[in-house]
């Protein structure tokens, strides 16, 4: 039985096929994404990116446009709402820094957050 099972040498229309298929089926849809370490899917992937991180926090680099118009003061809320959102995890933004080049122009954010 086992034997047949590895080798997948049931006829097709078969309820041992059509229990492996469902079972196959159920293993595609009801596995966590964690367990694979998939990244979480965010909307404006070209402007919020996740960077390597230690001590069990995250960095993400943000860019320019996504916080243009949110004032200084609102930006750490704006982003944890916006991250809490898209990524379905209770992300908490503990700094938004701004990166500058040398001319003092804006680049764009990093943003530190935990879990």
């Amino acid at each position: 039985m086992l034997k047949q099972f590895i080798l997948w040498d049931y006829k097709r229309g078969s309820w041992q096929y059509d229990l492996m298929v469902g079972i196959i089926l159920v293993f595609i849809f009801l596995t966590p994404r964690d367990w694979f370490r998939d990244q979480p899917r965010i909307p404006q992937a070209s402007s919020i990116a996740m960077l390597p991180s230690e001590n069990g926090g995250f960095t993400f680099y943000v860019e320019p446009p996504l916080l243009a118009e949110v004032p200084e003061n609102l930006r750490v809320a704006h982003l944890t709402e916006l991250l809490r959102k898209n990524t379905g995890k209770r992300l908490t933004i503990v700094r938004v820094e701004p990166i500058l080049n040398s001319e003092g122009e804006l680049l764009g954010y990093i943003a530190s957050a935990r879990p």
